[in-house]
């Protein structure tokens, strides 16, 4: 296990057996392979690097596919590296993880890790495999500033720390938080994900304007898988499962965004269509279409994603009333589509093979 090793390239090309469409495998060794969460980006913004994480070498570690040569590199060498904290920043200069009890980023350039905080003794995560339990953090747009959760006791500490200066600073306490993103059009604006019963919060990144942004209409609604719709400084997030929702920062107006039963969606950079997974059935990956305010949105079968996709408690009515449930959902079978930042191609990961590995659709012929 060696930072620095390089992988020849391994990618393939397949026929997508419902859509016909082309599909590039990026990942084959059998192992586990993940691309960042749904709602974090897995390419620079030049589209240099697709990044990823590969248990080939027996633990998790950041790899990336380099673009121009197809060549797969190992940018990390840690024993405890939490697999979905991984955020590549848009430059392409760095991935900032946690592991252990520390915040780090690894430079992709000289691959040297720069430790730019020590939590002490702290849990990190809460126990179990999803929701704030997962361990993902944000980076800001312009890479200055990085909000990571750390579980410490019974409460999570929100630590922002300024990526320049290497400082941090605790800006909030909370009995449980989640999957943070730092808006995509304004830095001081940080969504987050509250108790599984009152998830959608919005704080400064001081944490002084911390509040709730939209409540449940009842004890059943299942409010889940918030994202930021860029250009708009609204969240979407799905109603599940009955489709998805949008929400004002501004004025707390929401309305329905379609009612195309979306699981993980995320939008595209302009923020006009989304793409999205689906469960209970599994109906492939589709493009849903944000052009025209309606219940009815027309949606694009893009292709089958043949995931897994654990968590049996997706299937019933929502389950966590009574508090958090154990569940058997293990995030690398989830298909977790995301555009790439140029819309001209969709990563997902899927296990349809035994184990899970990195795809890409290209979108050439889909109109927009």
């Amino acid at each position: 296990m060696a930072r620095a090793r390089t992988y020849r390239g391994e990618a393939t090309r397949l026929v997508d057996r419902l859509s016909g469409r082309g599909i590039r495998r990026v990942t084959a060794h059998a192992s586990i392979h993940h691309h960042p969460f749904f709602f974090v980006p897995a390419y620079d913004r030049a589209m240099r690097r697709l990044i990823f994480v590969s248990h080939r070498t027996g633990a998790p570690q950041i790899f990336f596919e380099d673009r121009a040569s197809g060549d797969l590199v190992q940018a990390t060498d840690c024993a405890d590296l939490a697999e979905w904290s991984i955020y590549p920043s848009a430059d392409g200069r760095f991935v900032y993880f946690t592991a252990g009890t520390g915040a780090w980023r690894v430079d992709l350039g000289s691959l040297a890790e720069e430790q730019l905080a020590d939590f002490g003794d702290a849990e990190m995560r809460e126990r179990g495999m999803v929701g704030a339990a997962m361990g993902t953090t944000a980076l800001s747009a312009s890479g200055d500033w990085w909000a990571v959760p750390v579980r410490v006791g019974t409460l999570t500490r929100f630590i922002l720390i300024d990526t320049r200066r290497k400082s941090s600073t605790i800006i909030l306490e909370r009995d449980t938080l989640g999957h943070p993103q730092f808006c995509p059009d304004d830095e001081d604006l940080i969504l987050y994900a509250g108790p599984l019963t009152d998830r959608v919060w919005v704080t400064d990144r001081s944490g002084a304007r911390n509040r709730r942004l939209y409540a449940r209409t009842d004890k059943w609604q299942w409010v889940t898988h918030e994202v930021w719709m860029p250009g708009a400084r609204a969240i979407a997030f799905v109603d599940w499962p009955h489709g998805m929702r949008r929400v004002d920062v501004d004025d707390g107006s929401v309305r329905v965004l379609t009612q195309f039963p979306a699981w993980h969606a995320a939008p595209d950079s302009a923020g006009t269509r989304l793409v999205c997974d689906t469960n209970f059935p599994d109906r492939g990956l589709h493009i849903l279409s944000l052009a025209t305010p309606s219940t009815a949105t027309q949606d694009r079968f893009l292709c089958a994603s043949e995931a897994t996709s654990e968590g049996a408690h997706w299937g019933g009515r929502f389950p966590y009333n009574d508090g958090p449930v154990a569940v058997e959902a293990r995030q690398h079978t989830h298909p977790h589509p995301r555009f790439s930042p140029d819309n001209s191609r969709i990563v997902f990961t899927s296990d349809r093979d035994g184990h899970a590995q990195i795809y890409e659709i290209e979108l050439a012929g889909i109109d927009a």
